[in-house]
């Protein structure tokens, strides 16, 4: 987040990050991961706040690693901290 904030020349007043990882089942019948990012980021509107987790996921390394092995949903929210 630091990273893509930095590119962005933005600097959320706070930020709260979550990630919930789950196992479901797939249409295959197979079992796999699933993650949830839940973002929360203080001093920026909501657009900034998206396009900030959308940028996160991108440069993130886990993300890279993962990346069309799993689902992941980022949900990112501009909070009044």
């Amino acid at each position: 987040m630091r990273r893509a904030a930095g590119q962005r020349k933005v600097r959320p007043a706070g930020t709260a990050i979550t990630a919930e990882i789950t196992l479901h089942h797939g249409d295959d019948g197979e079992f796999g991961l699933a993650a949830v990012l839940d973002l929360e980021l203080g001093g920026v509107d909501q657009a900034t706040a998206e396009e900030l987790g959308a940028a996160a996921h991108q440069l993130c390394p886990y993300s890279k690693a993962t990346r069309g092995n799993i689902p992941v949903t980022v949900n990112a929210t501009a909070v009044g901290w």
